[in-house]
């Protein structure tokens, strides 16, 4: 395991546009105004709160190998971007794959971790990442951006950086030539207007309108009904409840679950108005539940869990109640995670991520290039099969 410096170890770095960039080692050095003003109010994962939450329920620490080291850039003595970022020593809970790449590194005796990851922690979802104010967005570009951070990981001792997820607005600023780009596939569901979940099964094919319909009813005949809890009201005793279910989920796994219950009360009394519950009982017991964060115009389905299997129970908790909920809020998007084939015929369409990446080392900076640039021929085919596959009606122009 590296040795992580410590947190007064660092102070300033000089960066491009006349720059001084500051990383700090714990959120609570950053104002929460600064951070707010340059993350903006919609997006759940890029809350000052959710941050927060993360740091001081201890989900995201130096013992946890999420070591925060969020970069701070100053101009004439005023913040003007922040970049949320992570020194670590492993490669959990990212879903962006490069273990093959530190086996590689482990194989040639080169040491692959420490790494700067700028990243929500846990959460493949897309979003900012470079959270910049328009006037320093306009003068950096994407070799700037890199240059900047290949500064840091070099300061900070780190052998690569990795920056995971960007929303369109910085995948715009971070493309060009030089930079190691990966695609990854992931499944949405779109809401073109619906009024009820029968208007959504009226756009699919009459074959998959049926599979959804038998599959639905024979959670019912199960005996398995579904409560919608939201924010302040859910009860201390059902959030309890609903933090077992999500225990199981990695404990049937022979893991350790990434978020504890702690973080889960934090985030109710601090973001109530971003959370949704969703909990599925039988013989008035509750026996799973699914919990979602939501955004002005996207519902995100991010944790679940069940202590016995029931047919077809993941699917209804996790993706009808889910469609049914983003209806009932009138969402746009709904984002059920990342992954899943299983989704595309359940109505989700498949949707490009985007992930970039700094080696330090050229000679593996060129594998990992050619790597990426093959990987990304085959995501880019799979997204083609995909999107030929849509259950929808072929009048509807929906996919």
């Amino acid at each position: 395991m590296f040795k992580a410096p410590s947190d007064d170890s660092l102070t300033t770095i000089s960066g491009p546009a006349d720059c001084r960039v500051t990383v700090c080692h714990s959120i609570q050095d950053i104002s929460r105004a600064d951070w707010q003003r340059l993350a903006g109010p919609d997006n759940p994962f890029l809350r000052y709160e959710f941050f927060q939450a993360l740091e001081q329920t201890g989900c995201t620490a130096r013992e946890t190998g999420w070591h925060p080291s969020h970069l701070v850039l100053h101009q004439q003595d005023r913040i003007t971007g922040i970049i949320p970022a992570f020194l670590k020593n492993h490669s959990r809970g990212e879903y962006v794959f490069d273990f093959a790449w530190a086996q590689a590194y482990e194989r040639y005796g080169q040491p692959y971790y420490p790494k700067l990851v700028s990243a929500v922690p846990f959460t493949p979802s897309q979003g900012p990442r470079l959270l910049l104010d328009e006037q320093l967005r306009r003068t950096l570009d994407g070799p700037g951006i890199q240059d900047l951070l290949d500064l840091v990981i070099r300061q900070l001792g780190a052998h690569s950086w990795h920056l995971l997820f960007p929303d369109d607005q910085d995948q715009q600023l971070l493309e060009h030539e030089n930079q190691l780009h990966r695609l990854g596939c992931q499944f949405h569901w779109h809401n073109r207007g619906f009024n009820c979940f029968d208007d959504f099964l009226g756009e699919l094919t009459s074959r998959k309108r049926k599979s959804i319909r038998k599959e639905r009813r024979q959670v019912a005949e199960q005996g398995i009904t579904f409560a919608r809890l939201h924010g302040h009201e859910i009860p201390d005793h059902v959030l309890a409840a609903f933090y077992v279910f999500y225990q199981a989920t990695y404990l049937k796994h022979g893991q350790h679950p990434y978020l504890n219950r702690r973080f889960f009360e934090q985030l109710q009394a601090t973001m109530p108005e971003h959370l949704h519950l969703i909990m599925a009982v039988k013989d008035g017991e509750m026996i799973a539940g699914a919990l979602f964060l939501s955004s002005d115009t996207t519902l995100y389905g991010r944790y679940w869990g069940c202590l016995e299997e029931y047919s077809h129970l993941h699917f209804e908790t996790c993706y009808y109640q889910g469609i049914e909920l983003a209806i009932e809020l009138n969402l746009q998007t709904f984002d059920a995670g990342a992954q899943g084939e299983h989704k595309l015929v359940r109505g989700f369409e498949p949707v490009l991520t985007h992930s970039w990446h700094g080696i330090d080392h050229p000679g593996f900076h060129d594998a990992i290039e050619a790597f990426t640039f093959e990987e990304a021929e085959h995501v880019r085919r799979y997204y083609a099969d995909a999107v030929s596959v849509l259950p929808f009606r072929q009048d509807n122009g929906a996919g």
